[in-house]
Order: C-alpha cells, then sequence, then structure tokens
C-alpha cells in the first residue's frame, strides 16, 4: 500500500539475522570503495586494474573495514578474519518468587559487568572464588581427579597418621600421636598408678591397717611370749607366719610406687614370698597336727618332726623352692620396667596412653603366684582332713575356715582379673584387685587365728593358765571320745581340755 513504516510502534518484527546481512553488505561497499579510492584514485567506473577485480586483494580490504553497523556497533575484523564477539550476558535470577534471565554486562573485546546486579545463591552479593576446587585445610592432603591436574579432593589424615607435605599422609611413631589438627606428632602421654588415684587410696587404707594390727599381735605375743597360749600356738611358726602377713601387706606399697628397676625386681620377689611364708607355715601346722592324730590312733609313740625346730626345717623348705624359682627367672629374664603403648592405644587416638609398668605379664603373675596357691589348696585338703579334731584341743577348726574363706577369695580374684584384659581401666582394677585379694587373705588369717589369742591374752587372763600335762596317746584318746560324745554334753566341762594337745606337744618337742 506504499503506507507501511517500519518503527517501535508498528506490529512488524525484524528477524533477528537481518542487520548482519545488512553490515555484511555494506561491509562489502566499503571494502570496494576503499579498493577503489586506492587502485583508480580520480576515476569513476572501474579502472584497468580492478577489471577483473582481484578476490585475494579485495579480501585484504575487507578485512580493514572499519565502520558503524546499522545497529550502532562497529564493524571490525580481526587479524584472523573474525568479526569481534558481542554478547548480552544474562544471569539467572529468581525475585520475588520470579524466575527470570537478568542481563548484567556484554562482551565487546573484552568483559563488561554490572557486579552490583548480579545474585549469588544464598542471596549474597560476594563474588564466589572461580577456582574448580578449594585448597585443603591443615591435616588434609590433597587427592587429584585423574586427567585434571588444577582439581582435588581433600582427604583428612585420620588415625595416627599426620600430613607430611601437600599430598601424602604418614603414620606417627609408634610412641606418638598425631596433634589436634594432625599437622604434626607429639609424644604419647605416659601414666602410671598415682598414690592419690581412688584406685590406690582403698587397698593402701587396708594395707595400713593391717600392718598396723600384725605389729600389734606381734608385740603382744612378745611381751607374752611365755604364757600358755603363746607356747600352745606354737611361737615359732607363729612368728613365722605373722612375718608372712605382714609382707603381704607390704606388697600393696610395692604393687603402687613408680615402676623402675628396684621397685620391679622387689615385686617378684616379694609379691609371692609374703604367700609362700604364710601358706607354708600353715601348711606345716595343719600336716603336723594330721600326722599327731594319725599316728595317735596307731600307737603312744610321737610321730617322726613334730618339734619346733623341724617345723621350722619344713617350712623354710617349702619357702625356699618359691626364692628358687625366683632367683631362676632373674638369670633368664633380668627384671626391669617399659612402657606399654599397645595396651591403651585407642581407635581415637586422643586418648592414647602409655602405661608405666613391670616387665610382668599376666602369665607370669600367674606363675608367680601358683605356687602359693598350691600351698593354699594343699593346706585347705589337710585343713579338711583334721576337721574331725575338736577345735578345743588345736587349731584345726580356724586354720580350716581360714583356708576355705582364703580359697573363695581367690577364685573371685580370678575372674575378675582376667575379664578385665580388655577393659580401659585394665591397669588401675587389676593391681587394685590384685593388692586387695593378697591383703584380704592376709586380714583372714590374722583375724582367725590371732585375733582371738589376743583377746583373751588382753581381756581374759584367767583363762591364759597352763593345763595339766598327759601322755600323747591319752590326748589323742581324749580328743577322739571328746568327739564322738561331744553332742551328749561334752567330754570336759568349763573348757578344761583346751589347748591340752598342743601344750602337751610343745612340752614334748622342747625336751
Amino acid at each position: 500500500t506504499d503506507r507501511e513504516r517500519i518503527g517501535q510502534d508498528s506490529l512488524y518484527e525484524q528477524e533477528g539475522k537481518v542487520q548482519f546481512v545488512i553490515d555484511a553488505v555494506y561491509a562489502m561497499g566499503h571494502a570496494l570503495h576503499n579498493m577503489h579510492k586506492n587502485l583508480c584514485p580520480g576515476k569513476v567506473g572501474l579502472c584497468p586494474r580492478m577489471d577483473p577485480v582481484d578476490g585475494v586483494e579485495l579480501l585484504k580490504y575487507i578485512r580493514n573495514v572499519n565502520f558503524s553497523g546499522i545497529a550502532g556497533t562497529p564493524v571490525t575484523f580481526n587479524e584472523n578474519g573474525d568479526a569481534p564477539g558481542r554478547y548480552d550476558i544474562y544471569q539467572y535470577q529468581i525475585r520475588n518468587s520470579t524466575p527470570e534471565y537478568k542481563v548484567i554486562g556484554q562482551w565487546t573485546d573484552q568483559l563488561h559487568l554490572k557486579v552490583e546486579s548480579m545474585l549469588w545463591p544464598g542471596g549474597g552479593s560476594q563474588t564466589p572464588s572461580s577456582i574448580c576446587s578449594l585448597p585443603c585445610k591443615p591435616g588434609e592432603r590433597k587427592k587429584l581427579v585423574k586427567g585434571i591436574p588444577c582439581c582435588w579432593h581433600c582427604e583428612r589424615c585420620d588415625g595416627y597418621q599426620y600430613q607430611l607435605d601437600e599430598f601424602h599422609c604418614k603414620r606417627c611413631h609408634f610412641n606418638e600421636r598425631p596433634n589436634e589438627n594432625h599437622t604434626s606428632c607429639t609424644p604419647i602421654p605416659i601414666i602410671k598408678l598415682e598414690w592419690s588415684s581412688p584406685w590406690a587410696v582403698v587397698p593402701v587404707f587396708i594395707a595400713v591397717v593391717g600392718i598396723i594390727a600384725t605389729l600389734f599381735v606381734v608385740i603382744t605375743f612378745v611381751r607374752y611370749n611365755d604364757t600358755p597360749i603363746v607356747k600352745a600356738s606354737g611361737r615359732e611358726l607363729s612368728y613365722v607366719l605373722l612375718t608372712g602377713i605382714f609382707l603381704c601387706y607390704a606388697t600393696t606399697f610395692l604393687m603402687i610406687a613408680e615402676p623402675d628397676l628396684s621397685t620391679c625386681s622387689l615385686r617378684r620377689i616379694f609379691l609371692g614370698l609374703g604367700m609362700s611364708i604364710s601358706y607354708a607355715a600353715l601348711l606345716t601346722k595343719t600336716n603336723r597336727i594330721y600326722r599327731i592324730f594319725e599316728q595317735g590312733k596307731k600307737s603312744v609313740s610321737a610321730p617322726r618332726f613334730i618339734s619346733p625346730a623341724s617345723q621350722l626345717v619344713i617350712t623354710f623348705s617349702l619357702i625356699s623352692l618359691q626364692l628358687v624359682g625366683v632367683c631362676i627367672w632373674f638369670i633368664v629374664d633380668p627384671s626391669h620396667s617399659v612402657i606399654d603403648y599397645e595396651d591403651q592405644r585407642t581407635t581415637n587416638p586422643h586418648f592414647a596412653r602409655g602405661i608405666l609398668k613391670c616387665d610382668i605379664s599376666d602369665l607370669s603373675l600367674i606363675c608367680l603366684l601358683g605356687y602359693s596357691m598350691l600351698l593354699m589348696v594343699t593346706c585347705t585338703v589337710y585343713a579338711i582332713k583334721t576337721r574331725g579334731v575338736p577345735e578345743t584341743f588345736n587349731e584345726a577348726k580356724p586354720i580350716g575356715f581360714t583356708m576355705y574363706t582364703t580359697c573363695i577369695v581367690w577364685l573371685a580374684f580370678i575372674p575378675i582379673f582376667f575379664g578385665t584384659s580388655q577393659s580401659a581401666e585394665k591397669m588401675y582394677i587389676q593391681t587394685t584387685t590384685l593388692t586387695i585379694s593378697v591383703s584380704l587373705s592376709a586380714s583372714v588369717s590374722l583375724g582367725m587365728l590371732y585375733m582371738p589369742k589376743v583377746y583373751i591374752i588382753l581381756f581374759h587372763p584367767e583363762q591364759n593358765v597352763p593345763k595339766r600335762k598327759r601322755s600323747l596317746k591319752a590326748v589323742v584318746t581324749a580328743a577322739t571320745m571328746s568327739n564322738k560324745f561331744s553332742q551328749k554334753g561334752g567330754f570336759r566341762p568349763n573348757g578344761e581340755a583346751k589347748s591340752e594337745l598342743c601344750e602337751n606337744l610343745e612340752t614334748q618337742g622342747n625336751s
């Protein structure tokens, strides 16, 4: 209609590529114009130099054009003949819950960004780092992504490892653990049983009370050494037994003291020695009582080796076996202290500890106490054999009760000791259990065998009087008859025969 117009208000929408076609035509026109002006100056139309047109030379002019295009942007070409890139840069944004692409800049030979118009994840305006991987933190190593050297994963040096360099972790030495951020190694703390620990306070308190009680009994026996009750109890073996009880209590202090060469050596010697002395003396006593009554049933003659000197020889012979075993142990494996880093090497290095202890394994400890336990079991057997002997004539009954109670104590000790071998508190539990068991064994012997005698000596001296002496055969017969008729009113009233057998044998031994 000749009235069509292209304008802002028209409904016409031009194809987006038309401007490039127009600019291309203009680029060709500018190139031919410049070429004609240079090759045919002052002439109209083609001159011989442009007839025909040399395409290679025309291309040079095309690449050198520079004019403003239909869109108002310059039309030029680079050295490679490419048109410069012109781009609008959009960012996908969500504003008021409405997503949109917003122009935030352009590219025309270089980047032009409107940073203030940009948004980043989380609604922040801070520009994120334009890198593939963030730097690794201290204590982490880089694990490179295959084929992409500038990209990596950060892996923490876990467990007992520390960061050796940017790409490697290395395990700390056996006596070290990594620091908090795994950048280096530090020594593992060393622990031992402290005197102020609750695990030590209880055993020490029991040992101190036991030592005081033992010394009190010894002083009482020494002061009333010539009284009938002290004589009837077998003074020599009593003092030996009290020595063993004292050593059992004193062992507690060796077990809690800081391990070193001397302490470990003394532990080897005295841990089993105190119990060996105690049970060797008790075994000798029960064996003596058993042989006396067995012999009394057959003849009037006394059995051999029942004198105090013989009893001491037998006791010290039994004790010497323990000492010989310890000496052999010293020769084969000299004593020393060690630091055990494996016992409490926990999964979390923060809780790892080294334990300062003596080189006595659980098996060695049982072997060390094994001989004492053998004496204890043998003594218990003899106590059972002499259980029929009336208690008014000898110490068989108190010894029997002592051994039964002691066996119960050690039967409870074994599962507790070995049942805690995997516990984190193993050192504390085992040391406390061992020391308390040894002290309780000594306390049972002291309480059942000597406290009744001390009570009579101090508070009932009227009962601490000599009884009339009779022959061995008569005493044994009286003891046997008393046992048979004890349920019919008693063989002797008012405890007349009390300690008669022991006093009679004491006199025969001294003679």
